[in-house]
This record gives structure tokens, sequence and C-alpha cells, in this order.
């Protein structure tokens, strides 16, 4: 599986709180949650977000177990989230919503707005802005099968005969 997309770029220790804020969280609706993304962080992140790669630092994604922080940068386009390590829940939230979550190594110096091309399944990371190539931790068959299948449920879904 590859992906493509600009580079929105993070720093180190972004927590759930503000990738999805807490008084959201009556919210059910993905396509509204996507709205209030970044909210008061990165203004115009909804119009930034469709079809880019978040790469960030280190433990992104820590603090909350809430899966609302996955489903909003999903609803919202980003294709990817790279970053040098991340918070577990997270990491496995991202994943059962069909968003891939990749380990990258050197990551400090791909720029904003960067294009980058993953190969999922080699963990390789190009940077097309730059010619730079980075590696990547591949994800494991049964990972990439989820986020193939967009997701826990629909690959649930899929193995039971119902999708």
């Amino acid at each position: 599986m590859i992906l493509r997309g600009r580079v929105i770029k993070l720093g180190d220790n972004i927590d759930t709180d503000q990738i999805y804020p807490g008084r959201y969280l009556p919210i059910t609706e993905p396509v509204e949650m996507a709205g209030h993304a970044f909210e008061g962080i990165i203004s115009d992140f909804l119009q930034r977000a469709k079809g880019s790669i978040i790469v960030a630092g280190k433990n992104f994604g820590c603090g909350s177990s809430r899966e609302q922080a996955a489903t909003a940068l999903k609803w919202a386009g980003i294709v990817a989230v790279v970053a040098e390590s991340f918070a577990r829940i997270f990491f496995r939230n991202a994943i059962n919503q069909g968003l891939p979550a990749i380990i990258g190594h050197h990551l400090d110096r791909i720029n904003e707005g960067d294009e980058l091309r993953i190969d999922l399944h080699l963990g390789k990371i190009e940077d097309l802005t730059t010619g730079e190539s980075y590696p990547g931790d591949p994800l494991p068959d049964f990972l990439l099968a989820i986020i193939e299948a967009g997701g826990l449920i629909e690959k649930l879904k899929r193995s039971l005969g119902g999708g």
C-alpha cells in the first residue's frame, strides 16, 4: 500500500486533547468531529487536512485514551500519521479506525509542506520534495489488513461475510 500527501509538521507530545478537545466528546458524528480536530491550535487544519500526512516527533497521541482523536483525523482527510513514537492507545485507535500510524526515523529533516510517499509494506518514507528517504518501521500484515479494509469494524464485517 502506497500513500502520498503533503506534510503538516508537528512537534513532540501532541496529546489527544490538542488533537480533539474534550468539550466535544458528546459529538458522535465523524464528519462533525473532524471539524474540531486541532481546534484552537491549527486554525486552518480542516482546510489543509484532506490528503495530508501528519509528521510529528515523540509520543504522538499521549494523554487520554479517547478514540475520537483518531476518528477526527481520519474523517478530516488525513492520509497517515508518521511520528518518532506513539502513545500505545492512540496507535491502536488509529489502526482500528483505518488510519495508518507509522513510526519513522530522522523525521526532523522533513519540512512543512513537503510531499511524502510512504510504502506501508516496506516502511519506506520518501520525501519527494527533497529526494531524501527515511527509514520507517513496516507494519505487520495483520495491521495492514485492518488498514486496507478501512478499519477494524470493516475488517470484521468482511471476515464474517457481512461486508
